[in-house]
């Protein structure tokens, strides 16, 4: 569903002449939807003077400068810089000036994705009209006292440091925000507000409601600015974050025990950071598998947004072509249930994973593995086209299912070019799985040399690209025919492993066929040029097979494998040259 919001607002100085109060809203641009819309409503101060220049200045700054704020910035972060920044700006000139002049209070809402988000000082007020009910969500900073109701405790331009208040919570269609200035709120009765909100048209509604506080006698401006929520977007990378900071991780989970009305049906892994659960839910005897983290890294903030992530970009990814090879998620639990804990929720397939498929067979025959490795390509290929890196491609996380579809599994450790920072620095995947150049190894002339920890492997170290994928499926692919890894266990780091090219695998297993061979060495060759550049590469090679089979990849030179080979082998022969005269000084007759 597309984003749509209608938005009116309706400002009059009333009896009280000038008009102080100033509102604004503003849309995003093309292609910066997922900014969302900001609205704000100000009252500028009329002791000392100057109140409209602070109202107008401080809502025009606040709604053009939110959409260039980083895209990176949470909500809260960007209104708070933004605020903070106009507010240093009117303490300056309020230094040089007795009494204070250019203050005003403050009320913005942000709707972004699937929550909105409330920056509020003064006594504006903002009002969340859901389901016939008005709910306050702002609170006045006012001396609690009846003859001192109107002075402010907070205000922009007051003082250096300015706290503000911020509230977030979840938007749904039909959510109708009412923005007052205390001279319309201070007449209307909060009760009174559904009838408001329940008009088709905003502007019409802001209207009424500015009539209304005329009419009851109001002696100050009013303004009021009505925001009706008719369409959401998909739900945002900070919507996921927001929901796994705020909920609890569920405590370790037994068979029979329940949770949100589903019940455990088995505990599926456990590998110390994520727990995996198989549910069902009573209702529909439908089965899910439910991913959420070790209770022991609950308080891991780090942990809690990765896995947000991961929920998000499923999500995301669901609307894609490569959703035929995933595993879909749940964004809502069934039947409109809250969630009372964190936690991802994936469909169930039955089935197994190639990694159960090889434990109980030695290898696979090459067409069959030929026909899971299409499959994997074609997923692969739709991944990448939308910006998405798997980082973690290996026997275990391609799963193939009762209806004969292989979907990959886990995208915990996936790159999408918006996933936290520390993941994108972790060295995430299998190392096995994970190609030479991510462990600074470059088969090459002259940089052959493995990068040692430390400062020299940051510098060496190239970032998991598509490329990475596909190495990693080679890899795969050639233990699926082989039983064997072309470069055998590989520990992090270790990239002495790397001193020679892989061997055949028809040398380990005589049904590959020769075209097949030569596919799959270059899919795992030492040198990085020699690769698949993309997945529809790879997938076109093995679609030809053997009518237009590939060349046999060139084998790397020792120079290329190590360049200090000539230094070695000089070594070794000025060794032995100094044992023959050795020996000749001590044994031979002279």
């Amino acid at each position: 569903m597309a984003f749509d919001v209608d938005i009116g607002f309706t400002s009059q100085a009333g009896r009280k002449a000038p008009n102080e109060d100033f509102c604004a809203a503003m849309l995003p641009l093309p292609g910066q939807e997922d900014r969302g819309s900001i609205v704000a409503i100000a009252d500028g101060v009329s002791a000392g003077g100057m109140g409209r220049e602070a109202a107008q200045t401080t809502v025009t700054s606040l709604v053009r400068d939110y959409f260039g704020t980083p895209e990176t910035w949470d909500t809260t972060v960007a209104l708070d810089r933004i605020i903070g920044a106009q507010n240093a700006w009117l303490c300056g000139i309020n230094r040089r000036r007795h009494p204070a002049m250019g203050l005003t209070t403050l009320t913005a809402l942000v709707l972004r994705g699937h929550s909105y988000t409330v920056a509020h000082v003064g006594d504006t007020r903002c009002y969340l009209v859901r389901d016939g009910k008005a709910t306050l969500l702002t609170q006045d900073h006012v001396v609690n006292h009846p003859d001192f109701k109107h002075q402010l405790l907070r205000s922009v331009g007051a003082e250096d440091h300015l706290v503000v208040d911020y509230l977030q919570g979840d938007l749904q269609v039909g959510d109708v925000f009412i923005l007052l200035s205390d001279g319309v709120h201070g007449e209307v009765s909060e009760r009174r507000l559904p009838e408001y909100a329940a008009m088709t048209d905003a502007r019409e509604a802001s209207q009424k409601l500015v009539d209304q506080a005329l009419a009851r006698g109001s002696d100050d401006n009013v303004s009021a600015l009505v925001v009706r929520v008719r369409g959401l977007l998909e739900a945002t990378l900070m919507d996921a974050n927001r929901l796994a900071q705020s909920l609890p991780i569920p405590l370790r989970l037994k068979v029979g025990d329940t949770l949100d009305g589903f019940t455990v049906t088995a505990l599926v892994a456990d590998n110390g950071i994520n727990v995996l659960y198989q549910i069902r839910d009573p209702a529909t005897q439908t089965l899910y598998a439910l991913k959420t983290l070790n209770p022991a890294r609950a308080h891991d903030q780090e942990e809690r947004a990765m896995l947000a992530h991961e929920a998000w970009l499923a999500q995301r990814m669901q609307t894609s072509r490569a959703a035929d090879y995933l595993v879909a998620v749940h964004d809502a639990l069934p039947n409109g249930r809250e969630r009372s804990a964190f936690y991802v929720l994936y469909d169930w397939h039955s089935g197994e994973t190639l990694q159960q498929l090889l434990s109980r067979q030695a290898r696979l025959s090459p067409s069959v593995a030929i026909s899971y490795a299409m499959q994997a390509l074609k997923a692969l290929g739709r991944l990448h086209r939308q910006g998405v890196v798997h980082r973690d491609i290996k026997p275990a996380n391609l799963h193939l299912g009762e209806d004969g579809v292989l979907r990959l599994l886990d995208l915990g450790v996936a790159l999408s070019g918006r996933e936290p920072a520390a993941m994108r620095a972790l060295h995430a995947g299998t190392p096995s799985y994970v190609n030479p150049e991510q462990w600074g190894f470059r088969a090459k002339s002259g940089a052959g040399k493995a990068a040692s920890k430390g400062t020299e492997d940051d510098q060496e170290a190239q970032l998991p690209t598509a490329q990475s994928d596909l190495f990693a499926l080679g890899v795969t692919l050639y233990q699926l025919v082989t039983g064997k890894l072309p470069y055998g266990d590989v520990l992090p780091y270790q990239v002495g492993r790397y001193y020679r090219d892989p061997t055949p695998p028809s040398r380990h297993n005589p049904e590959v066929p020769i075209w097949f061979n030569h596919v799959l060495l270059k899919a795992v060759a030492l040198d990085q040029r020699q690769r698949f550049e993309t997945a529809e590469e790879f997938l076109l090679a093995l679609e030809r097979g053997a009518s237009r089979p590939l060349s046999a990849p060139q084998g790397t030179p020792l120079l290329q494998r190590d360049p200090t080979s000539v230094w070695k082998l000089a070594m070794a022969v000025s060794g032995l040259l100094n044992l023959l005269l050795v020996y000749w000084l001590l044994f031979l007759p002279r």
